[in-house]
């Protein structure tokens, strides 16, 4: 074979190797898209730019965070435009599941929720063991309170304690704004007025606050009722087949694995824990995959 020939079987097959080291194939480079609908705490309190990088580079993906209230983190689920969701309303994930858009529910992690206010505590609950007693002097004072309004799972819990206080909220002294939790806690350092939040998200923004916490969940011997689970919850493959099922999938497995759950543990503000693991256990209350309100099997 004459050596220019040679010379043009040889050159192309150099250029398509250059091309194959310096441009790898798309599935080599691209990483795959995961949306995470989401609530606010979890995005505000910075635990998910904790959690996030580590499934990023294992599983070359991308999680497109959508924070929101629970309530619209799971109707964005529910319009199918999120692969899974992370979120504290059991009421509320237990409707999903059973209307047909979630599976694979899994137990993460949980927190409780506190009543802060300023220092000054017009309404005099400091120290109460009672969520309901608190509210009932907030409302009885007309200390002024203010709500998240965002239907989200905070906002859930305090209609719950309202109601436990046999409380209808309204007038000039209860104020809902339709904020995350972060600016519900600014607005509300602000304005001098009571609020209620996750533990979490007080703490990262602790700093920057004059409102205290003036009663406590039952992390700390107080209310049971101020309990703030986590969970999260695959959307459902048949309803959504173009969403990313396996990646979803692969989210809550590394969610709920020892090495997430640890991280979880030592995320910390100060020598304050901020989130307790709730995955893994000797024990495991399989009814966490099942509406709480199911008949025992």
């Amino acid at each position: 074979m004459k050596p220019v020939a040679v010379r043009r079987i040889v050159v192309p097959i150099l250029v398509v190797l250059l091309w194959m080291v310096v441009f790898p194939t798309v599935s080599q480079v691209t990483p795959q898209l995961l949306t995470l609908a989401t609530t606010t705490s979890t995005n505000d309190s910075g635990l998910l730019a904790l959690l996030n990088p580590a499934f990023e580079a294992q599983f070359n993906a991308r999680v497109r965070v959508i924070a929101l209230g629970t309530g619209a983190a799971l109707r964005t689920a529910q319009n199918g435009d999120a692969d899974v969701v992370l979120v504290h309303a059991r009421p509320a994930e237990d409707a999903f599941i059973e209307a047909g858009y979630g599976v694979n529910r899994r137990d993460v992690m949980f927190n409780d929720f506190v009543i802060a206010g300023p220092a000054d505590d017009p309404a005099n609950v400091r120290g109460l063991g009672s969520a309901k007693e608190a509210f009932s002097r907030i409302a009885a004072t007309q200390s002024l309170f203010i709500s998240r309004g965002d239907q989200s799972g905070t906002n859930q819990k305090e209609l719950i304690v309202w109601q436990e206080a046999g409380v209808q909220p309204q007038g000039k002294w209860y104020l809902s704004v339709g904020k995350g939790m972060g600016d519900t806690l600014v607005q509300s350092n602000e304005m001098g007025a009571y609020t209620l939040s996750d533990r979490g998200t007080f703490l990262a923004f602790r700093d920057r606050l004059n409102l205290q916490i003036l009663v406590e969940g039952p992390i700390k011997d107080g209310d049971p009722i101020l309990l703030n689970p986590y969970g999260v919850i695959a959307v459902n493959p048949a309803r959504f087949p173009n969403r990313n099922y396996d990646l979803a999938m692969a989210y809550i497995g590394y969610l709920t694995s020892p090495g997430a759950q640890d991280a979880i543990e030592n995320f910390r503000i100060g020598d304050e824990p901020l989130f307790f693991p709730d995955a893994l256990s000797t024990e495991p209350n399989f009814r966490q995959y099942i509406p709480a309100s199911a008949p025992d099997f």
